[in-house]
């Protein structure tokens, strides 16, 4: 379904694209994930002072899930504009966009000091950076798979998808290097803050985009299409999407709920449960998490590269397979205590299995949709998985931990997510031809 890029491509400048695409993205989810350390950390008792602890948590995730319900509206809105007007301007609008909204968050003042403004400032920023985190993936997966060969798209695509292990990896070593230098009172006074003003650092890769990057080809000759233009460039993108291709929007959102719900368990939900539950150190559950993302980013580019050869579901299917077995042992490890352990559990679920899902990803949504509605296709998929799953996993997590004294609820809702990104990577078809070996005449 995805057509072949006209002539190849200049080697220079798609080495420049993986990098910014690869920078790009790194800041970018390293700007929305600080948000879940922190929610896990300090927002509780910052922005919800008079709550108990495990209310000021649940209350602190809540407003971490109102960025993950943001994000569908900014799929929308943006894959509206990367469709009709290219992916480069939706890319640039979206990145702006975030790291305005996070510098804010660093700059807002706490319950002390406004009271009930406080939680409704985070709550409004923190939606801001959900419309603009639901926009920014569409427009570097598609400029980097429709930029490249079609034999490459896979590997290309994962330097979008390692931005996400890299922006854990920053914001948790940001988290790490802070608390390290500010501690105790002055942490929760001003510490926390940095990270998230050093977000400033995404606004020169923004302007490098707009100046030395260009719009993929794949859009490009959309739009040299003039004289048939209505016929070509999508004029309701979303709605044409929607009614046609409602079914790989679904299966193709399904394929990330496993690993949407590993990844957010581990970031977020098993930090939590560590410090407040098991008496862990904070800063040793934070060097898992760096660990786990450095795995992740290795794991993630191999699969991605793989998928080029052997095609896209066998990965998918593996991967699937692997989370769903792995569920239940994960928290045997986790509720063992021993960071050793945990260190495992994380290794294996997050960095291998998920990221063996999530690496081909990126190729494969986009070959899952013509162009003219590739990036509102692509958008809806991976966005409706962020307000179904990733989210409401961190609530979720703290709420059945609370209501059942255990984590086995937790372990069977992980099995659940298994079994619906197998069930969806079942349905989908491949969208690799894979060459087969052509065998030799045998000479008598």
């Amino acid at each position: 379904m995805t057509s072949i890029p006209a002539t190849p491509p200049d080697r220079r400048k798609l080495r420049r694209l993986m990098a910014a695409g690869l920078v790009g993205s790194s800041i970018e989810w390293y700007d929305f994930f600080i948000y879940g350390t922190a929610a896990a950390l300090v927002f509780g008792k910052l922005f919800f002072p008079d709550a108990s602890p495990l209310m000021g948590t649940l209350l602190s995730f809540s407003t971490f899930w109102a960025g993950f319900i943001a994000r569908p509206i900014g799929g929308i809105v943006f894959g509206h504009i990367g469709d009709k007007f290219g992916r480069k301007p939706a890319l640039v609008a979206c990145l702006t966009l975030v790291a305005v909204a996070t510098c804010a968050i660093g700059l807002l003042p706490t319950a002390a000091a406004v009271g009930g403004l406080a939680p409704i400032l985070l709550v409004t920023l923190r939606f801001v950076q959900g419309i603009a985190v639901g926009g920014q993936w569409g427009g570097i997966t598609l400029l980097l798979t429709e930029t490249t060969e079609p034999h490459r798209r896979g590997r290309a695509g994962t330097f979008g998808q390692m931005g996400v292990p890299f922006g854990l990896l920053l914001g948790t070593g940001a988290f790490l290097l802070v608390g390290h230098f500010v501690t105790g009172p002055d942490f929760l006074s001003w510490g926390w803050r940095v990270p998230f003003l050093a977000s400033a650092l995404l606004f020169p890769v923004v302007l490098f985009i707009q100046l030395r990057i260009e719009d993929s080809p794949e859009f490009r000759r959309l739009q040299h299409r003039a004289a048939d233009a209505a016929a070509t460039v999508a004029q309701a993108p979303i709605l044409e999407a929607v009614r046609g291709h409602w079914k790989r929007i679904l299966l193709g959102s399904g394929l990330l709920f496993s690993s949407n719900a590993v990844a957010y368990i581990g970031m977020a939900g098993v930090l939590d449960y560590g410090v407040r539950d098991l008496g862990l150190a904070r800063d040793d559950l934070l060097m898992i998490s760096l660990a786990g993302a450095a795995a992740g980013i290795v794991v993630i580019y191999l699969a991605g590269s793989l998928s080029d050869r052997i095609g896209r579901r066998p990965l998918l299917l593996t991967g699937a397979i692997l989370m769903t077995a792995w569920a239940f042992p994960y928290f045997w490890l986790v509720n063992t205590g021993s960071l050793t352990a945990i260190l495992v559990a994380n290794l294996v679920g997050g960095s291998f299995a998920s990221s063996v899902v999530y690496g081909p990803l990126a190729a494969y949504l986009s070959e899952l949709f013509e162009p003219r509605i590739r990036y509102s296709g692509v958008t809806l998929a991976y966005q409706l998985a962020s307000i179904l799953i990733s989210g409401g996993t961190p609530f979720l997590m703290t709420a059945l931990l609370a209501a059942t004294g255990g984590t086995t609820a937790v372990s069977a809702f992980l099995v659940a997510m298994g079994l619906c990104t197998l069930a969806c990577a079942w349905a989908l078809p491949e969208t690799v031809v894979v060459a087969r070996p052509v065998a030799e005449p045998v000479t008598p």
